[in-house]
């Protein structure tokens, strides 16, 4: 059985790292290089790097930043925000980035997730899918949340492993910040439909919630954000509480 993986996760917005509830409320988290260094020393499995404005605004990932980071870690780096073709894919990839996280450009265009595994393999491309519940369906958002669409997100999901996407990153929206807990149910579900690997990512506040994931779905990783950042849990003492729960961590 592969182990699981630990995934801090980096918002950027303006330059900075910062973090929400339901994607509302931003406040400002820490300098993203420095959080990176940390992530990386203190033994993250694997570190994503979310630009959640490049979409809105209409301009790619920020580079620079990403060159930054990837220069004082030594942990597979996942980048994300604004990528829509692929050549910023290989301009992301040259700046140090292992794998890019396409979200509201596959929605637009899907057969963009083919051309990236044709060109990169299916191994450096993440789909991101961000969801939230409505009349008690999954709907698949765009544009960081802010665009519902008509997409079910059991469908959509199946779709992009149909497109060669190599990894799914789920993101619950009703979860995000709430520090309440995972979305098992739904995280179940979508890891038993689809024959890739699954981040899970909303909604982890304490030691338990992570422990209730792995036991109680099959994904490969659990995300976070705000717990890390601002020390409510650690990562070598996350790491160690859920081994003692014999849960086969990396």
């Amino acid at each position: 059985m592969l182990k699981k993986r630990i995934v801090p996760c980096l918002d950027i917005a303006d330059g900075r790292t910062v973090k929400g509830v339901n994607f509302h409320d931003l406040i400002d988290a820490g300098d993203p290089v420095l959080l990176a260094q940390k992530y990386s020393d203190l033994g993250a499995d694997e570190l994503v790097f979310l630009d959640i404005t490049a979409t809105v605004e209409k301009r790619p990932t920020l580079i620079r930043l990403v060159e930054q980071i990837s220069a004082v870690i030594n942990i597979p780096f996942s980048v994300g925000g604004g990528i829509s073709t692929v050549e910023q894919t290989r301009e992301l990839i040259s700046a140090g980035a292992d794998k890019v996280t396409i979200n509201s450009a596959a929605v637009s265009r899907p057969e963009l997730i083919s051309e990236l595994t044709s060109q990169f393999g299916s191994q450096c491309i993440i789909t991101a899918v961000d969801y939230k519940m409505i009349d008690g369906v999954a709907r698949v958002h765009t544009h960081g949340g802010r665009r519902a669409t008509d997409l079910r997100l059991q469908d959509w999901s199946q779709q992009l492993v149909d497109l060669g996407a190599g990894e799914l990153l789920l993101t619950s929206m009703d979860h995000d910040g709430t520090k309440q807990g995972y979305d098992l149910e739904i995280l179940a579900q979508i890891d038993a439909l689809c024959a890739v690997p699954v981040i899970a990512s909303g909604g982890a506040g304490t030691v338990e919630h992570f422990a209730d994931l792995f036991a109680q779905t099959a994904v490969s990783a659990a995300l976070a954000a705000s717990i890390f950042h601002f020390g409510e849990i650690e990562i070598p003492d996350l790491k160690a509480q859920l081994k003692q729960r014999n849960i086969a961590i990396r």
